[in-house]
């Protein structure tokens, strides 16, 4: 039996909402492993708060953080780690110039958090799992560091200035993504080289698995390099409109209707 190298993007795909992986599902990709299939994490979150349906699928292969600007594995003292990090001052300067159209804004370093204001309303983006610290104030006074991601809260129909400032200024040094719809305000800053794509390769190399032997799947924007890396690039209905034209197959089922194990069932009958 051909033994495939399955990744997994978390929310909106293999997670029913923003923390529940029903048991059901769990039972089934445990019984898939148990067959010689393998599994990968590919997620925009950090660590700390992807760690635990690693656990919960008794995996011990590399996790892909960040959206791929970090790829770890506690399990393999043979892995060599993969960080891609925005210079610090880059961040200093974008958050600087656009500070009046900023409500709010946190970088992370690995599993370190560094906040500008500490919020009821920021927490629930926080992910403060794992013994994660916390340091808050002025960034120009607690991040001393080149960060895996930064994360600006715009206010309220002001992110747009923020996109043009990082496009017009930083083109080929650090990109942003808006993450839409209803979180629209929210303004993402990464590294033109950090992609789940990349991270899927670098860790599909690591294991010995061919492109044509790798089945993503995925909804978000985020996603798109995975999809299109993939032997199998596979697209929740729910999925990104973007994210869909890359897609090999979309699926008539949401991460609601247990799209991925229902497409799974079928495919490796």
């Amino acid at each position: 039996m051909k033994k495939y190298l399955i990744s997994l993007d978390l929310d909106g795909t293999l997670l029913y909402d923003w923390e529940t992986l029903p048991k059901p599902t769990i039972d089934y990709l445990l019984n898939i492993k148990k067959q010689g299939h393998e599994f990968v994490i590919a997620t925009g979150r950090p660590f700390r708060s992807s760690e635990e349906y690693h656990k919960l699928l008794e995996l011990d292969t590399p996790i892909i953080n960040y959206n791929g600007g970090l790829v770890t594995s506690k399990h393999d003292p043979n892995f060599t780690e993969y960080s891609l990090t925005i210079d610090r001052k880059c961040v200093l300067d974008i958050f600087d110039k656009t500070k009046q159209y900023i409500e709010n804004a946190f970088g992370e370093v690995k599993d370190d958090v560094y906040l500008l204001h500490d919020t009821e309303e920021i927490r629930p983006l926080l992910h403060l799992f794992n013994g994660a610290k916390l340091f808050v104030g002025e960034f120009k006074d607690t991040l001393r560091n080149d960060t895996n991601g930064f994360i600006i809260i715009a206010n309220k129909g002001q992110g747009k200035y923020i996109e043009d400032f990082v496009n017009e200024n930083y083109k080929g040094q650090v990109l942003c993504r808006n993450w839409g719809n209803e979180y629209s305000y929210i303004i993402e800053l990464y590294t033109p080289e950090t992609n789940k794509g990349r991270g899927l390769k670098y860790v599909a190399d690591y294991l010995g698995f061919k492109k044509e032997d790798i089945i993503a799947f995925g909804d978000g924007h985020n996603d798109i390099e995975m999809i299109e890396y993939a032997g199998l690039g596979v697209v929740m209905k729910n999925g990104h409109e973007e994210l869909k034209e890359v897609a090999d197959i979309i699926l008539d089922y949401t991460n609601k209707e247990d799209g991925l194990v229902k497409f799974l069932k079928e495919y490796l009958k």
